[in-house]
Order: C-alpha cells, then structure tokens, then sequence
C-alpha cells in the first residue's frame, strides 16, 4: 500500500452555476480522502479539486452577461466554493485555471514539448486545419465522423473551420497507450469503461490533437509561448491542472512534486462524459513529459432525471443547494453514494430521497441511536454500563463489530460506496433486530440485571462502530451520534432523522 495518497476531481466548466453532477464527483472524493485520512493521516492525504476558467463557452457567457470574462468567472467561482462549504466538502487546494501557478505550468508544458522530438518528428507542430468545429464542446470532427452537420457528441450544429493551428502528435503513441491500458487493469475503471477506451483504440486512429486557437477567433485563453497570435485549446489547458496545483517543471524540463511520487496513490474521479480527454489525451501527454501515470482513473455513471442526461443545457439540472435545505447535507450524501453502485447510471427522484430517509435513516438508524439512549437513560440514568458477559445474538453483533473496518477497506478501496454503506447497515440491522428478539423490557421487569447491562453495552458498541466507520460518508452524523453516546455518559439528544410525512411531503 502506498504511503500517501492524492485524489482529484475533474476541474469544473464555470459557464453556469454547479448541479448534482458536479456535486456527486466531489462528495465521492471528499468521502475517499476522510476514509484515506483516518488511514494513512492526515498529513500524507492530498485532495484537489477547481474550476475550468478558460474557452469559448466561457467568453460567449461572459459577453451575455456583460462582463469581462475574469469578471465572470471570479463571480461564478464563489457559487462553487460556496456549495462545497455548505456539503462540508474538505480539499486541500483549490485550483483555478486562471491562477499564475497554473498559467506558468501550462507553458512550460507546451515549451517542453514544443522542443521535443520523437521518430525524428517534432511532438507540436503547426498545420492548416480544414474542417468540422463546434463551438458547445470545443472540439473539431474530421468530416468521417460528421453526420446532418451535427456534432456527434452533443448533436447541435457543427461549423465549416479553415485556420493555421499547432497540433500535438497523439497519434504516435496509440500502440503504446494500447499496451499500457492492456498490461495495467485497474488503471482505467470500472471494467467497463475500460473495455470502452480499449474498444474505440483498437478501432479508430488517433487524430493528432489541436491545441490552439487563433486569438482572432478566441483571446480568452492562455497564451502560447511560441506563438503569441494562438491561445491554448481549453482541454489542454484544463487536463495540466493535476499537476500545475502540486508541483512544477525544473529548468531540465523534469517535473518535481511531493504528491506525484512512486510512494504516492493518485487517482482522478471522473464522469464518463469526459473520459476520453483523461483515458486518452492526459496518460500519452504525462509519458511524452516523461511523467509517470496516475494509479486510477475512475470514470463513474451520471444521475438521470426520467431516464435523460442531467445537464445545463437541457435546463433540467437539479440544484444541490435546494436538495441539501431540504433533506439536509448527510441526507443528500448519502442517497448519493448509496442509491446507486458507483459507476452506473442512477435515475434521481425526491421519492427515492424520502424513501432512503424514512427507511435507512430514520427507521434503522436513528432508531437505533434513540431507544438505546432512551434505555441507557431509563435504566441507568444516562450512565454507559460496563460490559458484561454476551449472549449468542450479542456475540454475532460484537464479531462483526470487530470485523466491520476489514469488511470495509476492499470496497472502499475500489470506490464501492453503495457496498461499503449496506455492510455498515448490516451493522444497523442486526442491533435493531436484537432489540425486538430480546425485549429489553421483559429482562427489566424480571430483574436480569447482568443480562441487561450486557444488552444495551454490546448496542452501545455497535453504535459506535457505526459512527467511526460512517465519518467518511456522513461526518456530521457520525459527530452527532459521538456527541449523544459521549464516553462515560450519554448526552441525548432530538432524533437524528424525524421521519418525512409522505402524506403531506410533495
């Protein structure tokens, strides 16, 4: 295992304010790095995420609104930030594209491979480019790929482009990266996403990526080194984020940098709309710098409303603010995480929020917490009561106690969220299931005083174990429930989960 561990989202476009899907990324990487940092320490535990400041997009928003593009995306920028206060979310850094840390990055990048050679050709050179553009994504289409003039990503109308640009040469390293994905299984997950890259490789050439735009045509960018009349095409910029936060080029063109080391995990979690430029462009970018890869790429599903693609520009986007005031922050965290396996695609809904809510939470959980604090206060007027000798049930529950931070590190450690929840609700389960089997009241009335103690002790435990290893999922949940139980006393508090009026709730 490796000693440190660096995680990443994708750095988010700030043309529009953030929705669920931004929200689900980063809620997942805040989830791995408190897991990692109960582990490894705080210390050795780096977690980036940002915005993506620069392209078309963003200059065509900005010029509706009547900003200056800077303008626009500083004030788009806080409503990120903003919601990832509100979620509790806990990076390291934030990074911005607009920042002079990455801006230096991005040329010396663009310096360093603009002076490289390989097979006796140059790694960036310049061409006159004809052909399909469109604006939405950014991105040109060779005429082979070009159907009714649509563009065969987002479907909306393509544009006829002729212009002088600079091309880096993708191309020449598709065997490689072929091999590489073959020989290194998890480094493109889950499986399916994998067999995906390795399907459209086998399949298709690798065009050579252009990454310029004339400054005619677009001047808010980051300009080239070598060529003050082109900006630098957004995705290129974009991608050099991971490394432009956490260290920097020397003047032989090495890169140095605490967290991206052999002894460092490196993982970037991902939606799978955008896993070609990670699973294709940044790997052949990282080998010609001479950088080693990242240990993971993860490229999870998207939520779905009706079963259609949550977007901006379908206006169908849901906001995570009005979610969080409504159900609350660990309400919306773990429907999340929990409602659908990490990976896949998810139809979202209010209803299946509620039914999480009165049924995991309310029901298992908070039901839990509050007729054991109700007991330790009936009983033993809020004092914890020592351990005593277990029946079967309660030798079963205090096995898995014991066993439950194992049970969990596979999972987690392949982001299997939805897994990692239910084996902390089996730990739910079984207390409250032993609580209807043993009626606690009966051993009350005759008296079983030792079997008693022994009883509410090995719930009390249970308890505890699921507030340690839920932190990472719901932190302020599992502060809550330390707070009531405390150490030696217990400090009840309201329930943890009131349960939704489906009747009167919309």
């Amino acid at each position: 295992m490796a000693n440190k561990f660096y995680i990443t989202t994708p750095i988010y476009y700030v043309n529009a304010a953030p929705h669920i899907g931004h929200s689900y990324t980063t809620i997942a990487a805040d989830t791995i790095s408190r897991y990692k940092r109960k582990q490894l320490g705080k210390e050795n535990v780096w977690f980036l995420t940002g915005t993506d400041e620069h392209g078309q997009k963003i200059q065509k928003a900005a010029d509706e609104a009547k900003l200056t593009p800077q303008e626009f995306v500083d004030k788009v920028v806080l409503q990120f930030k903003g919601l990832w206060n509100k979620l509790e979310i806990t990076p390291n850094d934030f990074i911005r594209t607009t920042e002079e840390r990455h801006i230096k990055t991005v040329q010396r990048v663009l310096e360093i491979l603009h002076n490289k050679e390989a097979g006796g050709q140059k790694l960036i050179y310049s061409s006159k480019y004809e052909g399909w553009y469109c604006t939405p994504c950014e991105t040109f289409w060779p005429e082979t790929q070009i159907t009714e003039q649509l563009c065969p990503d987002c479907k909306r109308k393509v544009e006829k482009i002729s212009e002088t640009n600079y091309f880096f040469r993708l191309s020449i390293y598709q065997d490689w990266l072929v091999k590489y994905i073959e020989d290194n299984v998890n480094f493109v997950s889950p499986q399916s996403r994998r067999e995906e890259v390795l399907s459209f490789l086998r399949h298709n050439k690798l065009n050579d990526l252009c990454i310029s735009r004339p400054k005619e045509r677009l001047n808010w960018g980051i300009p080239l080194p070598f060529s003050p009349e082109h900006v630098t095409y957004v995705w290129f910029d974009a991608l050099i984020n991971y490394i432009s936060a956490v260290g920097n080029f020397n003047e032989k063109g090495k890169y140095q940098s605490k967290w991206w080391q052999d002894d460092v995990e490196i993982v970037h979690l991902i939606g799978k709309d955008i896993l070609r430029h990670h699973a294709i462009y940044w790997p052949i970018l990282l080998h010609a710098l001479g950088v080693r890869m990242p240990d993971k790429i993860f490229a999870h599903g998207w939520w779905l409303i009706d079963d259609t693609k949550m977007s901006k520009s379908r206006g169908n986007a849901i906001n995570p603010i009005e979610m969080v005031d409504r159900y609350g922050i660990d309400t919306y965290r773990y429907f999340l995480l929990r409602d659908v396996p990490f990976g896949l695609d998810g139809n979202f809904s209010e209803q299946a929020i509620v039914k999480r809510f009165n049924g995991d939470l309310a029901n298992d959980l908070g039901n839990l917490v509050y007729r054991t604090l109700t007991m330790i206060e009936k009983y033993y007027q809020g004092e914890v009561p020592e351990k005593g000798k277990l029946d079967e049930q309660g030798m079963v529950i205090e096995k898995l106690i014991k066993e439950l931070p194992e049970k969990l590190a596979i999972p987690t450690e392949v982001l299997n969220f939805s897994l990692s929840l239910e084996y902390i609700w089996d730990l739910i389960s079984l207390p409250n299931k032993y609580v209807e089997e043993t009626k606690p009241w009966n051993l009350a009335k005759e008296n079983k005083t030792k079997e008693l103690k022994s009883f509410i002790r090995v719930l009390v435990d249970a308890i505890r174990e699921v507030a340690d290893e839920l932190y990472p999922f719901m932190p302020k949940t599992s502060e809550s429930i330390k707070e009531q139980l405390g150490t030696d006393r217990i400090k009840k508090g309201n329930p943890l989960f009131p349960r939704i009026d489906t009747k009167t709730k919309a």
